[in-house]
């Protein structure tokens, strides 16, 4: 993020628990307008549950959440997205009895201003392989598809940030290639993206910054390059 901008999406100290179970431990991080930021860790690091207490489905016991300068940390869940904050889980949760158009007409929401306008016709120019099946249901594709799918109809909603979790998991090498060129592709329109990552390959072709968390604090920040660099940060929090 430059210096001196106002981040886009800020996290300041951020405690959050799952019943008695400690897991995030004073998280923080920024995201400015128009990056991609991958927040990167080990399995059970904490990056799915920061991406929920964002979206409010976890309660941030402590610390500040900013989305455009708003607090939103005790905001109701279904009051976040509407900000124009968008989230992808990491499970994906599409409507298997209707077709990928349908699929799209869910999640349309107005034009946001300051934020990409989509319709389907552009998001099938970012996701190529749904526009060869407008009609096919859901339950009847790939889980690469699927996962496309999943992200393309959150766009409809118009976010100006949009959290993916996970987007690569489980994706067959071809699809992980064509994923991140959407995500490239996402970026070129303007989008802000935060992303968690277990793969470090992907979210270095993607990412303008990391950030890595490990047992719910942040260990590292900085640019991919500076990332790539430091040996001892990879080894430390990555390697399995």
């Amino acid at each position: 993020m430059a210096p001196g901008t106002e981040p886009m999406l800020s996290v300041k100290n951020v405690h959050g628990y799952y019943g008695r179970a400690h897991i995030l431990d004073g998280m923080s991080f920024e995201a400015g307008r128009g990056e991609v930021v991958a927040i990167l860790g080990r399995n059970g690091a904490g990056k799915s549950t920061t991406f929920k207490t964002i979206m409010g489905l976890v309660r941030a016991a402590e610390g500040e959440i900013a989305f455009q300068g708003t607090r939103i940390e005790r905001l109701p869940t279904h009051a976040i997205p509407r900000l124009g904050l968008g989230y992808v889980p990491e499970e994906r949760r599409i409507f298997t009895e209707l077709t990928v158009m349908e699929n799209l007409e869910v999640g349309r929401q107005p034009p946001r201003q300051g934020a990409p306008h989509w319709t389907p016709e552009k998001l099938f120019q970012i996701f190529p392989n749904l526009a060869e099946m407008r009609s096919r249901p859901g339950g009847r594709m790939s889980g690469g598809e699927q996962q496309m799918l999943t992200i393309a109809r959150t766009l409809m909603g118009n976010p100006s940030l949009v959290l993916l979790d996970e987007p690569s998991e489980g994706l067959a090498p071809v699809i992980v290639d064509q994923m991140a060129r959407a995500i490239k592709g996402l970026k070129a329109e303007g989008l802000t993206v935060v992303l968690s990552e277990q793969n470090l390959h992907f979210a270095t072709g993607v990412a303008d910054r990391a950030v890595i968390i490990e047992k719910g604090q942040a260990r590292f920040a900085g640019t991919m390059a500076e990332l790539m660099a430091n040996d001892d940060a990879r080894a430390q929090y990555l390697r399995v």
